[in-house]
């Protein structure tokens, strides 16, 4: 959501933000909306000033007995009262009106994105490791020998349609070591704190992390209103929603695995073939509430975190950072983390971390105590993906496949596997 007071003062820096998105201006329609509001508030307010004055001199016109002006001014109270309801109902439509022009609009790009129009824009940042050489033509995760017997598309399909996939035996031993490890990593390493969260959500915290109204038909919505969460991003940032926090409580620092439910509208025809794009998936989000002044600090330190799950798991990657245009909604500077895949011979995200600013708290009315004193102010938000378990795993088999269609594991995983390395090519932990 955008302050409609730094509009007011500074137009001219909204739009030329906005450009930078690839937005067309639309500080003049806010503006105009936002007057035609503020006018009727004072015109409400200087009837309500009218109606007061009229409704002291009734009394005084009965007083001394004159009539005609006591029925003038009890005509004009009712006048005035009709003029207040009238102004008053058409601002507060006005006012609901700005709240949702306003909350369609995209977030403004810190001013060191670099300005792109697409994905073709963004800019590498580092990378780590190198990825290996095989002498074979290496597979993807679904065409691997081993694989195969653990990761069903087939009774997915039966039991849902496209785009799930049942994972059995080894495979979602893997999966499912892949989630601690990234949990204990985070908890013991970085300090995140640990948390469990609903997957169903009210509308209020749907909308205050940016899903809605915009992004409405890519989640799910059940019948009886909740909806499944993309992501517990929703969940995790919206602890403090409507809360006033202390200054000595931030940073907070938080880590969640979820499942995470995507109707991947707008994604027909991409990814379509093994687990890279699916409908139901699971995830360990990370979350960050602070200050603004501390907000690109953290930034680093979450991309960082994420990093090192890639590292310990021995998997290439590069760090890009997101040009304006390909950014996400609610993002001021995102990071992404893009793990080499030889299966696809190319590297695919696998982690996005943003900084919001204070988007999404504007949205939430989540606020902060200065430890020096003042008003409340709006927190800083932040989110990353650390990581999404499935493409990890898809990672982890395509880096790790052998010639046979066994899989090398990554040592870090031997301890939540029971001391096993490999996974054979008959499809067993081994």
């Amino acid at each position: 959501m955008h302050d409609i007071k730094a509009i007011r003062e500074n137009p001219a820096a909204f739009d030329a933000a906005l450009a930078r998105r690839g937005l067309s201006a639309m500080s003049s329609e806010i503006l105009a909306l936002d007057a035609d509001r503020r006018a009727k508030i004072a015109a409400a307010e200087a009837a309500q000033a009218d109606q007061n004055k009229a409704s002291k001199d009734v009394g005084a016109a009965k007083a001394r007995g004159d009539d005609a002006e006591f029925d003038r001014l009890r005509a004009l109270v009712a006048e005035k009262k009709a003029e207040i309801a009238r102004l008053t109902a058409q601002a507060a439509e006005e006012d609901a009106a700005l709240r949702d022009m306003l909350s369609r609009i995209d977030n403004l790009p810190l001013d060191e994105v670099p300005f792109g129009r697409s994905e073709e824009d963004n800019v590498e940042v580092r990378r780590w490791g190198t990825p290996r050489s095989f002498n074979f033509a290496p597979k993807e995760h679904f065409e691997i020998a081993g694989v195969k017997p653990g990761m069903d598309f087939e009774t997915a399909a039966k039991l849902s349609g496209s785009r799930f996939v049942v994972l059995k035996g080894a495979v979602i031993r893997v999966h499912r070591a892949l989630a601690q490890f990234m949990l204990d990593t985070h908890v013991n390493d970085h300090g995140l704190t640990e948390c469990w969260t609903p997957v169903l959500v009210k509308d209020e915290a749907m909308f205050g992390t940016g899903n809605l109204p915009k992004f409405t038909e890519d989640s799910y919505r059940t019948t009886n209103g909740w909806w499944l969460v993309p992501t517990s991003e929703v969940t995790l940032t919206n602890f403090v929603a409507g809360d006033i926090v202390e200054e000595s409580a931030l940073p907070m620092r938080m880590t969640a695995h979820t499942q995470c439910f995507r109707s991947e509208a707008g994604s027909a025809g991409k990814d379509t073939t093994g687990m890279l794009r699916q409908h139901q998936f699971e995830k360990v989000e990370m979350v960050t509430i602070c200050t603004p002044e501390t907000a690109l600090a953290e930034h680093d330190r979450m991309t960082r975190c994420a990093e090192t799950i890639l590292e310990k798991l021995g998997l290439p990657y590069r760090t890009i950072v997101l040009c304006t245009g390909d950014m996400g909604f609610g993002s001021q500077k995102t990071h992404d983390l893009e793990v080499w895949l030889p299966g696809q011979n190319r590297y695919r995200e696998i982690s996005s971390c943003s900084t919001c600013g204070q988007f999404q708290a504007r949205r939430m009315n989540a606020r902060y105590r200065p430890a020096s004193g003042g008003k409340p102010e709006f927190v800083a938000t932040l989110n990353g993906s650390g990581l999404a378990v499935g493409r990890c795993l898809i990672a982890v088999l395509e880096n790790g496949q052998q010639a046979d269609g066994s899989v090398d594991l990554p040592a870090v995983l031997h301890p939540y596997l029971g001391g096993k390395t490999r996974i054979s090519a008959s499809g067993h932990l081994e």
